[in-house]
């Protein structure tokens, strides 16, 4: 549940917008992405988000459609406009973007009235972000969600986006308040800061599990990743690639998690797979056009080395 766009990526690489001459359009927006990449992975998935009534709109359903993700729950706003965002390509870690979510986006119009509350209830796993927090009424819509949640596996994306937000402090409010209700928190370390007032992944991680958490995940760059149960912390490096894109890594590691959450593994096999599918859409330009399959993510998991995996099997390796 939560944000979606038309996507503008610059087929002029290392170049500012004002020089771009083309562009090549693709689905996007945080949750939407995830679905995505769930899908590719072989789930069936749901997004729930509102488009406008224009041709992008048109577009966000089609595109749904052939990736595989149902879009029964995607309303129409009769008055906003599908939002775009642009994006600027500087390898190896510099993605500038452009977001055109003025006056307001539809995905920020849905309301409870919106929710298929039996349908959420029902799901395996139900994601939400941070940005559905930042305004109303999906703050609202999105709050009642979550109290409808009294079984499954429940993720809170952190997805902080300042510009979406009057002050941290509110948001961080609205975060603990969303967290009470999640079992799965995932964030980068300024994210988590939000939530929990620390950068230090062990420090928030802990932190986290102690407002009731099943998992608690960091991101933590260059770094690589931590992940916190009750029982045990686990780590695991980056895997190296030749960076094209970066922006849609979190997104493939999203799907990925929800993969790994849906098929029981422990928090080591889970963030291993989450981060070989990140590195994999980091390689590439785009984002839910590009989100890898279990084969693509198996083979750059038995294609790293050994040292990558901190512990526990691989998914798809050699037991």
């Amino acid at each position: 549940m939560g944000r979606v766009s038309v996507d503008l990526y610059p087929e002029q690489i290392g170049v500012r917008l004002a020089e771009v001459e083309t562009f090549a359009k693709s689905l996007g927006g945080s949750a939407t992405n995830v679905a995505v990449a769930a899908a590719r992975l072989g789930h069936r998935s749901a997004v729930i988000t509102n488009v406008g009534d224009d041709d992008f709109g048109e577009y966000v359903r089609s595109a749904l459609g052939e990736f595989g993700v149902d879009s029964r729950w995607v309303g129409t706003d009769p008055d906003l406009r599908t939002p775009l965002a642009f994006c600027e390509i500087h390898p190896p870690d510099d993605f500038p973007i452009l977001f055109y979510r003025e006056p307001k986006a539809p995905d920020m119009n849905l309301t409870v009235e919106d929710l298929d509350l039996e349908a959420i209830s029902a799901a395996p796993l139900f994601w939400i972000t941070g940005t559905g927090l930042s305004d109303e009424p999906s703050r609202t819509a999105t709050l009642a969600a979550l109290e409808r949640r009294s079984s499954g596996i429940t993720v809170f994306d952190l997805d902080f986006r300042p510009t979406l937000w009057n002050s941290e402090e509110e948001a961080g409010h609205s975060y603990r308040e969303a967290l009470r209700n999640a079992t799965v928190a995932v964030g980068n370390q300024a994210e988590v800061a939000v939530a929990v007032g620390t950068e230090d992944p062990f420090e928030a991680s802990e932190a986290l599990l102690d407002m009731g958490l099943d998992l608690a995940i960091v991101k933590r760059g260059p770094e690589g990743v931590l992940a916190r149960t009750s029982e045990n912390v686990a780590e695991a490096p980056p895997i190296q690639v030749d960076i094209l894109n970066g922006l849609g890594a979190g997104d493939a590691f999203g799907g990925a998690l929800c993969h790994a959450l849906l098929s029981g593994w422990d928090a080591q096999m889970t963030i291993d797979y989450a981060n070989a599918a990140g590195a994999i859409v980091a390689s590439r330009l785009a984002c839910a056009d590009d989100m890898p399959t279990r084969e693509e993510v198996e083979e750059l998991l038995r294609e790293s080395p050994e040292e990558e995996s901190v512990g526990g099997d691989r998914p798809g390796g050699k037991e």
